[in-house]
C-alpha cells in the first residue's frame, strides 16, 4: 500500500496522508486546469442498465474536461468481483484507480491494504453528506474505506387494500405487526400473515441485525467483543421464534429466501413482506403481480416503547480507491462528484436508485419518484458487523445459529451462547 502514488500534475507519496484539506483543495483545482488529459480506470458493474454509468460520466467529464473515465464491467457474481479486485490489488496493480464494490468489504479490504482510507484526503464536510449510518457502514478501524454511492436497505410492504378493509392502521411495532397479521389470518384474507427471510443464508443476518438493533443490542461491543448473548438479543429471538410458532409467518420462512417471499407476496399470500427496495417495483410488474396497485410500503417496525422506527440493514454499493492508483486527485474528484448532490440526483433520477447525499434523499422531486424514495429519508440505518476482517465467518456463525433456533433445532438461549463463541473464534481468525 506504501508505494508512490503519482497525480497526473503532482507526485503524491504515502505521506500525503497528512495533507491538509486546503492542500488537498489545491490539487483538485490544479487537476481541472491542467492541460495534461488523464484517464481513470472505473471498475463497475452495471446499475439498472449500462446507461446510467455513461450518464453519471459524461456529465463528470464535461465537469472536467482532462479527465476521462474508462468503464470495465464487473462481473455479474459479487464473489468473483471480490476474487479479482483482492488478487489484481494486492499484487500492486494500479488499474482499476476507482471500484464499486459491496458495502460489506471495508473490514476485510481495509485490513488487507486494497483501499485507501479516503478520510486522510477528503474533509470532514464530504463525509458528512451522507445519509446517517453508512459512514459507520464503510468505515474499519476508525478510517472510512468507501465512499457510499448508491443505498438499499429494507422495508416493509404490506397489502393497503386489506388494511383498509378493516381498518387497520400501518403498523409501527413488530408487536402489532404480529397482532395485525393474526387478525388477517384468522378472517381467512390471506394465507401467510408475514414473510422474510429465514434461511441459512446471508439474507438472515440482515434480518437478524433489524431485530437485534430494535431491540438494544449489538453484535460485537466497541471492543470488538461479541456481545450477542444478551437479553436484548434472547428477547428479538424470541419474537422472531414466537412468529412461527403463532402461525403468523408460516414453518417454512426458515427455507425463504428473497425470491420466495417475493413470489408469496405477489401471488397475494402474504399480508405483510420483509425486502429491499426492488420489491416495490417488483410487485407492480405485469405478468409476475397480482397485488398491482394493492402495495403500500413503510420504514421497518421497531419493538415498542422502542421509538417510532426500526432499523434497517444497510446494502448497497461503494466506491473504493486502488491505493497503488497512480492519478489519485483524479480518482478523488471523481469519487466526489459520485456522491456529490450533482452525481446523485442523476442515479436517482435515472435509474430510481436509492441515493446515499442526505440532502438528495430529501429533495421533493426525488421523493415523489416513488413510493421507496418518498421515505427512505426516515429510516434508521444499521450495517452488518463487516468491519470485521473475517465478516463471511462472522456473518455465518450469526445465521447457522439464528436459523436453528427459528427451526427449533436448539433453544434460543443456547443458539446465542454457541453463535457468541463461534463469534469469538471467527474474530480471532486470520484466515479470510
Amino acid at each position: 500500500m506504501k508505494k508512490s502514488i503519482k497525480a497526473g500534475f503532482a507526485v503524491l507519496t504515502a505521506s500525503a496522508l497528512s495533507l491538509s484539506g486546503l492542500a488537498v483543495q489545491s490539487s483538485f483545482a490544479a487537476v481541472k486546469h491542467t492541460a495534461a488529459p488523464v484517464t481513470i480506470v472505473w471498475y463497475a458493474g452495471t446499475i439498472s442498465g449500462n446507461g446510467l454509468r455513461a450518464d453519471v460520466i459524461s456529465h463528470f467529464e464535461k465537469l472536467y474536461p482532462n479527465i476521462h473515465v474508462k468503464v470495465v464491467a464487473e462481473p455479474n457474481n459479487t464473489d468473483t468481483t471480490r476474487a479479482q479486485l483482492i488478487s489484481q490489488i494486492s499484487g500492486g496493480a494500479t488499474s482499476p484507480d476507482v471500484y464499486l464494490g459491496d458495502v460489506i468489504w471495508p473490514g476485510q479490504f481495509g485490513s488487507m491494504h486494497l483501499a485507501l482510507p479516503l478520510n486522510k484526503y477528503l474533509p470532514k464536510s464530504f463525509f458528512n453528506q451522507f445519509a446517517p449510518g453508512l459512514i459507520a457502514g464503510a468505515s474499519y478501524k476508525g478510517n472510512v474505506y468507501g465512499s457510499p454511492w448508491f443505498q438499499d436497505s429494507g422495508f416493509l410492504y404490506y397489502r393497503k387494500d386489506l388494511l383498509a378493509k378493516y381498518h387497520l392502521p400501518v403498523p409501527k411495532t413488530w408487536e402489532k405487526l404480529q397482532q395485525e397479521a393474526k387478525f388477517l389470518l384468522n378472517k381467512k384474507a390471506v394465507k401467510y400473515g408475514f414473510v422474510w427471510q429465514g434461511a441459512s443464508y446471508e439474507g438472515l443476518t440482515c434480518d437478524w441485525m433489524e431485530y437485534l438493533t430494535d431491540a438494544g443490542g449489538h453484535v460485537f461491543n466497541a471492543k470488538g467483543q461479541p456481545v450477542m448473548d444478551s437479553p436484548a438479543a434472547l428477547h428479538a429471538l424470541n419474537f422472531m421464534r414466537g412468529l412461527i410458532t403463532s402461525g403468523v409467518s408460516p414453518r417454512a420462512v426458515t427455507t425463504f429466501t428473497e425470491p420466495n417471499t417475493m413470489n408469496l407476496f405477489n401471488a397475494g399470500q402474504a399480508a405483510f413482506l420483509r425486502n429491499w427496495d426492488y420489491a416495490y417495483t417488483n410487485s407492480q410488474t405485469k405478468g409476475q403481480s397480482s397485488v398491482i396497485g394493492k402495495v403500500g410500503v413503510a420504514p421497518l417496525p421497531t419493538f415498542a416503547g422502542h421509538g417510532t422506527a426500526g432499523y434497517a440493514t444497510i446494502g448497497g454499493w461503494d466506491n473504493y480507491i486502488n491505493p497503488h492508483t497512480k492519478h489519485l486527485a483524479q480518482d478523488l474528484l471523481f469519487v466526489k462528484y459520485l456522491a456529490s448532490v450533482q452525481g446523485e440526483t442523476i442515479l436517482a433520477t435515472k435509474a430510481s436508485e436509492i441515493p446515499t447525499n442526505n440532502a438528495v434523499q430529501h429533495n421533493p422531486a426525488v421523493r415523489r419518484l416513488n413510493p421507496v424514495l418518498s421515505i427512505v429519508a426516515e429510516q434508521h440505518l444499521i450495517a452488518r458487523p463487516s468491519q470485521s476482517p473475517s465478516y463471511a465467518k462472522v456473518s455465518q456463525a450469526i445465521y447457522t445459529n439464528i436459523n436453528a433456533a427459528l427451526s427449533g433445532q436448539m433453544s434460543t438461549a443456547n443458539a446465542l451462547k454457541q453463535a457468541n463463541s463461534q463469534l469469538a473464534s471467527a474474530q480471532s481468525s486470520s484466515s479470510l
